[in-house]
C-alpha cells in the first residue's frame, strides 16, 4: 500500500492555496450549491417546506405572472448587451486604436479614459442621476443652454428613454477597460508588420480589417465573453439609477432584478419567496455558463480562421 509523506515544498504550496480555496467554497461553491438546493422547496417565509421537485423552474418559466415578468427581463438584458458590444466596444477599439496610434494628447486621453472605471458603480449611478434629474440635471440645463429645449427629457421617467440612458451611462463607466485590453493586444503587435502593411496601402480602413482586427481577435474574445457575463448579471447601475422594480413599469427590469425582488421581496410585496427566486438565480447561472462556453470556443476557433 503506497504511503504519503508530505514534503515541505507540499505543504508550503498547500499552504498558499488553501486560503482561496477556502474562501472559493465559502463564497462562490456554498451560495451556488444552496441556491440549487433551495430551489427544489416550498418556501414561507424564511421557513423551508415541503420537497416540490422541479415546480419553482416549471413556475417561473411557464406561469404567469413570473413568465411575463422573466421574459420581459431577458429581453431587456438581451437588448443590453447587443447594445454594449456595439456602442461601449465600439467606441473601446477606436479609443484604443487612437491611443495606439499616439495620437495628440495621448498620454492625457489614456488616464481620462480609464479614469471613470475606478469609480465605484454606486458613485457613477448616484451622479448620472443628478445629471439626468429632469429639473436641475446638468444634461437637461445643457440642452436648453444651447437651444435645443426641445430635447430635454425625464430621461430616467420615461418607457422609451430609461433603458437607453442606463446603457450610456454604463458605457461611459466602462469603456476604459476594453480599451485598456485592445491597446494591450495592439501595443504586441510586431512593428515590421505593420510597417509592411503601411507601403501597402494607407488606407486606415485597410490596415484595421487586414492586419489589426485578426491579430487582435484574442483579446475581442476576452472582452466579449467578459461582456456577454456582465451583460446578464447586471444589477448595481440600475438597481441605483431607477429602483428594484425596474422602473418605468419594468421598462429598465433586468434578470438581476427580478431575482432579488422574487427572492427578498419587493417594496409592493415585501414577501420573499426563496423558492421561485433560487430557480430564477439557478436558469441564470445555467444560461450564462452554457453560453459563454459556447460563445468562447466559437470565437476562438474564429481566431485561427482570422
Amino acid at each position: 500500500m503506497p504511503s504519503f509523506k508530505p514534503t515541505r515544498r507540499g505543504l508550503w504550496i498547500t499552504s498558499l492555496i488553501a486560503p482561496g480555496l477556502l474562501v472559493m467554497i465559502l463564497f462562490v461553491a456554498y451560495p451556488i450549491i444552496s441556491a440549487l438546493a433551495y430551489a427544489f422547496y416550498d418556501w414561507n417565509g424564511l421557513a423551508r417546506g415541503e420537497f416540490v421537485g422541479f415546480k419553482n423552474f416549471s413556475d417561473v418559466l411557464l406561469r404567469e405572472p413570473y413568465k411575463s415578468d422573466i421574459q420581459n427581463a431577458f429581453m431587456n438584458n438581451v437588448i443590453v448587451f447587443f447594445s454594449l458590444m456595439v456602442i461601449q466596444n465600439g467606441a473601446a477599439f477606436l479609443l484604443a486604436y487612437a491611443l495606439w496610434r499616439e495620437f495628440p494628447l495621448a498620454r492625457f486621453h489614456r488616464i481620462a479614459v480609464f479614469l471613470p472605471v475606478v469609480l465605484s458603480t454606486v458613485i457613477v449611478g448616484y451622479l448620472w442621476k443628478l445629471f439626468l434629474n429632469p429639473v436641475f440635471g446638468l444634461v437637461n440645463n445643457l440642452l436648453k443652454s444651447i437651444g435645443l429645449t426641445s430635447l430635454a427629457q425625464p430621461w430616467l421617467g420615461q418607457p422609451e428613454t430609461a433603458l437607453p440612458a442606463l446603457i450610456l451611462v454604463n458605457a461611459w463607466h466602462w469603456v476604459g477597460f476594453p480599451t485598456l485590453i485592445f491597446l494591450a493586444a495592439m501595443q504586441r503587435i510586431p512593428g515590421e508588420i505593420y510597417d509592411a502593411a503601411r507601403m501597402e496601402t494607407e488606407s486606415e480602413w485597410v490596415k484595421i480589417r487586414k492586419i489589426i482586427w485578426p491579430l487582435v481577435a484574442p483579446a475581442a474574445t476576452i472582452v466579449f465573453v467578459l461582456q456577454f457575463i456582465g451583460s446578464f448579471n447586471w444589477f448595481e447601475l440600475p438597481y441605483v439609477m431607477e429602483d428594484i422594480l425596474g422602473s418605468p413599469y419594468g421598462h429598465s427590469d433586468v434578470l438581476a432584478l427580478y431575482f432579488y425582488r422574487l427572492a427578498f421581496g419587493g417594496p409592493s410585496t415585501g414577501v420573499a419567496d426563496f423558492g421561485h427566486g433560487s430557480a430564477v438565480a439557478v436558469l441564470v447561472f445555467v444560461f450564462i455558463t452554457a453560453f459563454a462556453a459556447t460563445m468562447t470556443v466559437f470565437l476562438r476557433r474564429r481566431e485561427i480562421e482570422l
